[in-house]
């Protein structure tokens, strides 16, 4: 069946050991997380046979738990796009809605659960890449507090902003394998012992008692008629279960977008330098200068990658520093700044996943910045280094729909708690 849908970029079983919470549990990782022995692409024709010699932390931790790693899934190169369209190993299909994309850039992963392939998968969150294929492929997805789950392994995209995070068919069993995946690690020094001792998986009782919702209306305002009917049944509901709702402001979610994606472009130039052929990457052979092999090597990066290195590398250059990567900062303290005090009278914050419903395949790749806007409602959450769950709401024009969850710094038991309550 995975062929068909062109999930997997490697098929390859990894047993776990015998016993452990997740015995018995199939999971699918995402290809730019490290596996000893097995191929690590990152959907790149870069690293097309690229093996690491180590485990990632997570995978070492879900080997402990005793879960079986079933094959590495398909992802958009380098974890550049929303789509999974930029895989050089081709597009994968979703299994919630044909002939649509299945989200990106963990598209894979979340077709893997979404497919019945996989009990459980991995997926790394940059800017929504793991809630936004959850929520097009009507799956959970959890974007974890930076910080909460190791990175080490995880081939870099943009460091200050990605986490990885599960994705599985229903809230309960997303926490449990946060549970498994969580806490510090002395090989990632921006781990935090907050997830060392969680029991998040018995955070998901749907009490809604006293819960407060917040609804910042930036967020909903640009969504798509249709997701926005769902999300407001799905706030009736809330309510009915005994939630009180109420709208909140976040001014500087106008600023989101662009400062995102200059943050994470110019981290994406710095990261992605060591794919020279000569330390990683494909070689680009002994002719002429080094320059010269330098660009021979680099042909091996699609167009997608290519055009945000550029980008990158253009707002960090001299004289362009402080106009576009400082002001992006600047902009990025205004959104945490917006988010704290926007908690200091709600418990959550509730918004649709995605504006829009799962586009048609093809429809996003002429027109980047499309698919770049797609992403307003889950970057502001990375930009701030909060947690967020993305739920299935119901479906609209034959696609599914997710309803979103922030959460406050480590308030991953709240997220869980309200998330758990829509399936109710």
């Amino acid at each position: 069946m995975s062929a068909d849908y062109n999930i997997f970029v490697t098929e390859e079983t990894i047993e776990g050991e015998s016993d452990g919470p997740l015995a018995d549990r199939t999971v699918a990782v995402k290809d730019n997380i490290s596996t000893e022995g097995v191929r690590t692409t990152c959907g790149s024709e870069m690293l097309d046979d690229y093996v690491p010699p180590y485990d990632a932390t997570v995978v070492e931790e879900l080997k402990q738990a005793g879960a079986t790693i079933v094959g590495k899934a398909n992802m958009d190169e380098f974890g550049m796009g929303s789509t999974t369209e930029t895989s050089a190993f081709g597009p994968t299909e979703n299994p919630a809605a044909p002939g649509r994309v299945p989200g990106g850039s963990s598209g894979g992963s979340a077709a893997a659960v979404a497919a019945g392939e996989a009990d459980l998968a991995l997926g790394s969150d940059t800017g929504g890449s793991v809630r936004n294929p959850a929520a097009f492929c009507g799956v959970v997805g959890i974007k974890p507090t930076y910080g909460l789950v190791s990175r080490y392994g995880l081939v870099a995209y943009a460091n200050s902003l990605e986490q990885i995070g599960p994705l599985a068919p229903t809230v309960a069993e997303a926490a449990e394998l946060l549970d498994v995946i969580s806490g510090p690690d002395e090989n990632d020094a921006t781990t935090r012992q907050e997830g060392a001792e969680s029991d998040y998986a018995s955070a998901a009782t749907g009490d809604l008692d006293g819960t407060t919702i917040g609804v910042p209306t930036e967020l909903v305002e640009g969504a798509d008629e249709g997701v926005r009917e769902r999300f407001e049944d799905a706030l009736d509901d809330l309510r009915a279960q005994g939630a009180t709702v109420e709208d909140v402001s976040l001014p500087s979610i106008e600023h989101a977008v662009e400062a995102y994606y200059v943050i994470a472009m110019s981290e994406a130039s710095s990261n992605l330098a060591r794919f020279d052929g000569v330390r990683f990457g494909t070689s680009g052979g002994f002719e002429g200068n080094w320059n010269e092999a330098f660009s021979r090597s680099r042909e091996a990066f699609g167009e997608e990658v290519k055009r945000r290195i550029l980008l990158g590398t253009y707002a960090l250059s001299a004289g362009y520093h402080d106009k576009y990567y400082k002001q992006a900062q600047d902009a990025r303290a205004w959104v945490k700044q917006d988010f704290d005090e926007a908690f200091e009278s709600v418990d959550v914050l509730a918004s649709p996943t995605m504006p829009v419903p799962p586009f048609e395949q093809g429809e996003s790749l002429d027109d980047p910045l499309q698919m770049y806007l797609a992403d307003a409602n889950t970057v502001p959450v990375n930009l701030a280094d909060l947690p967020a769950i993305s739920v299935p709401a119901g479906e609209v024009d034959g696609g599914p729909v997710g309803i979103q969850f922030v959460g406050p710094a480590f308030g991953e038991d709240e997220i869980i708690r309200v998330g758990s309550a829509v399936e109710n």
